[in-house]
């Protein structure tokens, strides 16, 4: 089944690693791909503690892609490739039960990701749960998703001026 988190709100992310971690208690195999992002948010490390957990993150995109050179935009979309190549792999050999696609959807609308290896997941949810978060989903996956869950933000402290705090926000 396709599982996507979109939205404007906080908590994409978290409510696909509460999914991967209930599923990975559950005895399932579950792999975590993270794409505009390069390792370091507080949930990784954990992550790759738990058993039958596979986390890939891309460790080159260190800033936002609006301050990279098309240079670094070149080498984010090389990893992201080969780590959706990865997931791909890793289901259709039958090694994973869920796949969480953390901001697949970000670089899909960025095109920093291969847009026909990216809508093939629709497809590949018939044989695996696969989880995709970001904001603005194609209609594609939206037609294709089994759920759809939209947060939305009511309140949030960057508008009394807090940053993001570290093992809240990241």
């Amino acid at each position: 089944m396709l599982h996507i988190y979109t939205g404007n709100g906080k908590g994409k992310t978290t409510a696909a690693v509460g999914l991967a971690v209930r599923a990975c208690g559950a005895g399932l195999r579950v792999a975590v791909f993270q794409f505009l992002k390069n390792g370091s948010s507080s949930e990784i490390s954990v992550l790759r503690s738990l058993p039958g957990m596979t986390v890939e993150t891309c460790e080159c995109c260190n800033k936002f892609v609006f301050r990279m050179s098309e240079e670094e935009k070149s080498a984010v979309k090389k990893r992201h490739n080969e780590e959706l190549s990865a997931a791909i792999e890793l289901v259709r050999s039958g090694k994973a039960d869920m796949l969480i696609m953390d901001e697949l959807i970000g670089a899909f609308n960025m095109k920093l990701v291969d847009e026909n290896n990216a809508l093939l997941l629709t497809e590949l949810a018939k044989d695996c749960e696969i989880v995709l978060t970001g904001r603005d989903p194609d209609e594609r996956f939206i037609a294709a998703a089994d759920y759809v869950s939209e947060i939305a933000p009511v309140r949030h402290p960057y508008e009394k001026g807090i940053t993001a705090r570290k093992g809240i926000e990241y």
